[in-house]
C-alpha cells in the first residue's frame, strides 16, 4: 500500500469536510473470494465491477418483501442505510491509510482495539458467512419446490417434503465443491453477481409488463409494525464491507476509491429500489419473502428468473464457507494437513448448515436476522467505532463527531429492534 502522505491527507482532517471539498486465521481468505489481486494493479473500472459483484447478492430477492413490510415510505430508510454503509466504507479506507500493514477488516479491528477487536470483527464476519450459507440452502429448496411441488422423498418409511428434500439434494451436490482446495473455477462463476441481478430484474419487469400480471397493486404508505423487518432486510443488502479492504489494496490509483464506492452504491441502490418497487407494484402485500416464489412458473421470463436465482448460490456456496472451514481446521493443527480429516471437517460443516436450513426454513426471517444483528454491525457500527478510536476523533467534538455518533446510534437501533423483531418472527414460525 502506498504511504499515507502520498495517498491521503492526515487522518486528523475530518472526513465529512474532506469529502465535501487467529481466530487469527487469515481473513484474507474471505476477501479473496471476491478479488484475488492485492498487488495494486487493478483499474478503477475493474474495482467497480468487483464492488458491484460484492454488493449484488441474494438481497435483491427479498427487497420487495422488505418494502411490503414497511410500506412505500420505508424506501427512505433504504437510502438512509445506503448512505450510512457508503460513509462507513470511506471510514474503512481512512483507517487503512494509517498503517500500510492493514490489509483486512480484522486488521482494522486489531489496530483499533487490539486482539479483542480483531476477535470481535472475525466472529461477526464468520457468523454472517455461516448464516448466509444456510440462507443459500433455504433459497434453493424454496425455489426448487416452486418448480417441482410434487417431489417427495421416502427414507426408511419416513416421508420428506419437497422443500426439505431439495435442501438435502442441493447440499449433496454442493458438498464436493467444499472439498476442493482450488476454488478458482468457481470464483469466475460466482463473479456473475451483477449479470444475475440484471437478468432477474429484467425478467421480473418483463413478467409484470408483458405476461399478464401488471403493476396494479397500490400497497400501503407506511406500516409501522413492519419497519424493523424492512430495515433489517435493507441492511442485509449492504453487507460487503469485509471485501472493501481487498478492493482498496488492489487498486492501482487508490485516490479513486471513494469514486468507486459512489458508483457502486448508486448503481446497487437504484437496482434495489427498482426491484422493490416492481415487486410491490406487481404483488402488493402478497409478495413472498423471495420475489421468485411469487412468480408464475409457466412463463419463460419467470423461469429464467428462477433458474438464474438457483445457479448463483450453488457456485458461491463453497467460496462463502471455505474461510470458516479453514478456521475450524486450524483449531486442530496436528491434523490440519490430513486429507481424510479435512474431508471430515468440510462434510460436518455442510451437515450442520443443512441442519440450520431445515430448522429455520424461513428465508426472509433468517436474512432479516442476519441483516439486523450482523450486517448492520459490520457495515455501520464497527467501522465508525474503529475510525473514532484510530483517528482519536472522539476527543474532538465537531460536525464529524455528530455524524459518527448518529450513524452508530442508527446502527445500534437497527441491531436491537431488528434483531428482536426477527427473533419473534422466527419463533412464531417454528
Amino acid at each position: 500500500m502506498e504511504n499515507m502522505s502520498r495517498d491521503e491527507p492526515s487522518l486528523t482532517v475530518p472526513l465529512i469536510v474532506e469529502e465535501k471539498q487467529s481466530l487469527g486465521c487469515k481473513l484474507e481468505d474471505v476477501e479473496t473470494n471476491y478479488s484475488h489481486s492485492t498487488t495494486g494493479t487493478a483499474s478503477s473500472f475493474k474495482t467497480v465491477f468487483h464492488g458491484l459483484n460484492a454488493l449484488s447478492g441474494v438481497g435483491i430477492l427479498s427487497i420487495p418483501y422488505a418494502l411490503s413490510s414497511g410500506g412505500w415510505l420505508s424506501l427512505i430508510l433504504l437510502f438512509v442505510i445506503s448512505f450510512a454503509a457508503f460513509y462507513s466504507g470511506l471510514l474503512i479506507q481512512r483507517c487503512m491509510d494509517v498503517d500500510s500493514n492493514i490489509r483486512t477488516y480484522p486488521d482494522i479491528g486489531e489496530r483499533a482495539f487490539g486482539y479483542k477487536g480483531r476477535l470481535l470483527v472475525s466472529v461477526v464476519i464468520y457468523a454472517e458467512l455461516y448464516l448466509v450459507a444456510a440462507g443459500f440452502l433455504i433459497l434453493e429448496g424454496d425455489n426448487l419446490q416452486r418448480l417441482f411441488p410434487d417431489m417427495v422423498l421416502e427414507v426408511a418409511g419416513f416421508e420428506i417434503g419437497a422443500r426439505q428434500s431439495f435442501v438435502i439434494f442441493v447440499a449433496i451436490i454442493i458438498l464436493p465443491t467444499v472439498w476442493l482446495d482450488n476454488l478458482s473455477i468457481l470464483s469466475y462463476i460466482s463473479a456473475s453477481g451483477v449479470l444475475a441481478s440484471v437478468i432477474i430484474l429484467v425478467s421480473i419487469f418483463w413478467t409484470g409488463a408483458f405476461d399478464g400480471i401488471g403493476f396494479n397493486q397500490k400497497g400501503t404508505l407506511v406500516n409501522w409494525h413492519g419497519i424493523p423487518n424492512a430495515v433489517s432486510l435493507y441492511a442485509f443488502c449492504y453487507c460487503a464491507h469485509p471485501v472493501f479492504p481487498t478492493l482498496y489494496t488492489s487498486m492501482k490509483n487508490k485516490r479513486q476509491f471513494s469514486n468507486v464506492l459512489i458508483v457502486c452504491f448508486i448503481l446497487c441502490t437504484l437496482s434495489y429500489a427498482s426491484m422493490a418497487a416492481l415487486g410491490y407494484l406487481m404483488f402488493g402485500s402478497n409478495v413472498q419473502s423471495q420475489i421468485t416464489l411469487s412468480l408464475p412458473t409457466h412463463n419463460f421470463s419467470s423461469r429464467l428468473a428462477i433458474y438464474t436465482t438457483l445457479v448463483n448460490p450453488i457456485a458461491k456456496y463453497a467460496l462463502m464457507v471455505t474461510p470458516i472451514v479453514k478456521v475450524t481446521k486450524n483449531w486442530f493443527p496436528l491434523n490440519c494437513n490430513n486429507r481424510p480429516f479435512s474431508l471430515f471437517i468440510s462434510t460436518a460443516f455442510v451437515i450442520s448448515n443443512v441442519t440450520v436450513a431445515l430448522s429455520v426454513p424461513f428465508f426472509g426471517d433468517l436474512m432479516s436476522l442476519v441483516g439486523a444483528f450482523l450486517s448492520m454491525t459490520a457495515s455501520t457500527v464497527l467501522p465508525c467505532l474503529c475510525y473514532m478510536k484510530i483517528s482519536r476523533t472522539y476527543r474532538r467534538f465537531g460536525f464529524e463527531m455528530v455524524v459518527l455518533v448518529s450513524v452508530v446510534l442508527l446502527g445500534i437501533a437497527v441491531v436491537v429492534f431488528g434483531t428482536y423483531s426477527s427473533l419473534l418472527q422466527i419463533i412464531g414460525h417454528l
